[in-house]
């Protein structure tokens, strides 16, 4: 039987995701609130399928498969029959609870409810339905059409079912996995988060931020800094992710770095918003 997919949340990293399950030839329903996240959302997979056909990382037969094998709809009703769901919606768990909620209702029962939560308890995810055997975590690193890496996270509830399920699915998108434990940050962000944080103090003491991440990509052979890393990723992101880990394990080791704070207040998000570390305008 032919597996479908559904992608909750069209932005950056949902579009991406609906994008890799397209290419592996699988049906997915890619929805969100509005037309106009949609049209967003659209964009982010065609400049994505441009960028991999100018470097001949795709062909013309890829990019007819994604546009063929992708639903845009704004109701969440149009993926009622998947066999996976994959949530990624912004990073607060009261608004993830939910979308688990009404997935959990609408959804037929044997499905996977996946979250791509970066640091957030796959445990009070699953909590709010009616099958947390079924949830699980499955973390992708942006941008996801390239980075080869999928976490996957269980919790004290998931089955070893759901992770056998969810391993497949890895296989079939070509993605390498890593299965983590459910704890704040899992496995990468528990690292590279406080680096981020630490580089973020570093530039608040008055280092020069190219200084910081031409110090990294040199003294530990990093393709690219933390810095600038913190800015593809987007401050607030960054900021809300370690206020998660310094909550989760109330460890001041997480304590963000009151200048990145200030950033995020100011608007300054990182390559988003045109301004960060780095100046993109």
């Amino acid at each position: 039987m032919e597996k479908k997919v559904m992608i909750v949340g069209a932005g950056l990293m949902g579009s991406g995701i609906a994008q890799i399950f397209a290419l592996a030839g699988l049906p997915v329903v890619l929805t969100d609130r509005s037309e106009e996240d949609l049209t967003r959302g659209k964009n982010f997979i065609n400049k994505s399928i441009q960028s991999m056909l100018k470097r001949e990382k795709y062909t013309p037969t890829d990019e007819q498969r994604i546009n063929d094998s992708i639903l845009f709809s704004t109701n969440i009703q149009d993926g009622k029959d998947v066999d996976l769901v994959i949530e990624a919606v912004p990073e607060r768990l009261d608004l993830k609870q939910q979308v688990f909620r009404q997935l959990d209702e609408i959804v037929q029962p044997n499905a996977i409810l996946a979250s791509n939560t970066s640091s957030l308890s796959i445990a009070a995810i699953g909590s709010v339905t009616n099958r947390p055997e079924k949830v699980v975590g499955m973390h992708f690193f942006s941008p996801v059409p390239i980075m080869k890496l999928l976490e996957i996270i269980t919790s004290i509830e998931t089955s070893e079912d759901t992770l056998v399920r969810v391993r497949e699915y890895g296989n079939l998108i070509n993605k390498e996995t890593v299965i983590a434990q459910d704890y704040p940050g899992f496995i990468v962000n528990r690292i590279l988060l406080p680096m981020m944080n630490e580089a973020s103090f570093l530039v608040m003491e008055g280092t020069d931020p190219e200084e910081v991440d031409r110090g990294l990509k040199l003294g530990a052979n990093h393709p690219i800094g933390p810095l600038r890393l913190a800015d593809e990723c987007g401050l607030d992101t960054t900021l809300y992710a370690l206020e998660s880990l310094y909550e989760g394990f109330g460890d001041s080791k997480y304590r963000p770095c009151p200048l990145l704070k200030r950033m995020v207040e100011a608007g300054k998000l990182g390559k988003k918003s045109g301004k960060g570390f780095y100046d993109y305008n």
